[in-house]
């Protein structure tokens, strides 16, 4: 029989130890008895999820765990998302990540996010923006909240410039952070873009919508540009396994489709600490039956670490674990399925952008002889027998290949 396996990824849950927690980081800090007990009855080890000279974002990062090598692959953020939307790109359109976010009378990046802008707000902003400035060189598309995207259409652009992760810099002036050339038949599409930033903040500006007060979206930030993305199907890499992808946001939900994996939507699912855990776990548990392998994903933990609030992000670990670890593994006990549990990349509170750090991991399962590490923690993790795992190590081990 072929073993099946869930693996549960805690977007941005690793950190550092904090003073105010006793020298405990937060996840080792929180209630995690679901976690905890993946640790305890299993193996754990860390994992490398973010390659040298690779952008440090989540994209990279769950495609380094997913096994597909962005080392080789790694096609930007933006076609990624612009693959879960649906969005086919001709072969000279170039799709960008284009977020909403909320810049200070001084010209300060204060919020990656424009303050979790409502899906609805977002998209009435993205589509007046389209109206505005669509043409047939430049399209807009509303995605979730923040998380919208820009393509370029034409020859005359190109994907090699330089950007800033807005969520890596917050607190910065825009002075500081602007889009830049790598080669020389860039530079058009940098001018094209900084002209487009400076006359999208003077339309939202004037937007009703956007009324005076902190948090409103008040310029767009496009980043992580690329072409149409081709990663290998998980089914061939794998062996003929099967995987279904369960997540709010269109990173992963976009690396699902592209490596033809089942993308299964959660009503309710949101990004943030406010969306559907009860869901999630039942879409996990339902999936199990029909697919080898199931990837459930929550996004609320990065948001909080982002936000740099801790008492949030302890919150979401929590949820996390409460109600989406502990009534997976009871509902799927006795039935010989492997779990992993682990985050795609650190995001300490402190910072509030991500780290490179290699992430802790635990593997629990038939066939995977526990070690002595008795909870889940980054600390312990580093002693764990598993060791340290990089490439498509953790899923061939999921999957018994």
């Amino acid at each position: 029989m072929k073993q099946k396996a869930i693996v549960f990824l805690a977007d941005g849950m690793a950190d550092d130890a904090l003073l105010e927690l006793g020298g405990k980081t937060p996840l080792e800090f929180a209630n995690t008895p679901g976690m905890d007990r993946i640790a305890k009855e299993g193996a754990s080890g860390t994992f490398l999820t973010l390659p040298e000279g690779l952008p440090t974002s989540s994209d990279v990062a769950n495609m380094s765990v997913l096994g597909f090598e962005p080392e080789l692959n790694y096609p930007g953020r933006g076609p990624i998302e612009a693959t879960a939307q649906g969005i086919e790109l001709g072969e000279d359109d170039i799709a960008w990540r284009c977020n909403l976010v909320y810049v200070d009378d001084d010209g300060v990046l204060r919020d990656y996010s424009a303050g979790h802008i409502s899906p609805e707000k977002a998209a009435v902003l993205m589509n007046d923006l389209q109206k505005e400035f669509g043409s047939d060189e430049v399209t807009f598309y509303s995605g979730v909240s923040y998380r919208n995207l820009l393509v370029l259409h034409g020859k005359r652009f190109s994907d090699a410039v330089d950007y800033f992760k807005p969520d890596s810099s917050q607190d910065i002036h825009i002075s500081e952070l602007r889009l830049s050339a790598q080669k020389e038949e860039a530079q058009a599409t940098v001018d094209f873009l900084i002209d487009l930033e400076e006359k999208a903040a003077k339309f939202l500006a004037a937007h009703p919508l956007n009324a005076k007060g902190d948090g409103i979206a008040n310029r767009i930030w496009p980043w992580s540009p690329g072409y149409r993305p081709a990663l290998d199907e998980f089914s061939k890499k794998y062996q003929g396994r099967s995987g279904a992808i369960i997540s709010a946001v269109d990173v992963i939900r976009g690396l699902g489709k592209c490596s033809n994996m089942t993308v299964i939507d959660v009503p309710g699912a949101t990004g943030f600490t406010d969306t559907n855990f009860e869901g999630k776990a039942q879409a996990a548990i339902d999936a199990i039956e029909k697919f080898d392998f199931v990837y459930l994903h929550v996004e609320a933990i990065d948001e909080c670490s982002h936000l740099g609030d801790l008492k949030q992000k302890l919150f979401a670990i929590e949820e996390f674990d409460k109600r989406v670890v502990v009534p997976v593994l009871n509902a799927l006990e006795g039935r010989g399925i492997r779990f992993a549990i682990l985050p795609d990349h650190p995001v300490p509170i402190k910072l509030r952008a991500h780290t490179t750090t290699p992430v802790p991991v635990a593997v629990m399962g038939p066939g995977i002889k526990p070690d002595s590490i008795e909870s889940f923690s980054e600390t312990l993790a580093v002693t764990g027998s598993l060791g340290y795992m990089t490439k498509d190590s953790l899923i061939k081990l999921m999957l018994g290949l």
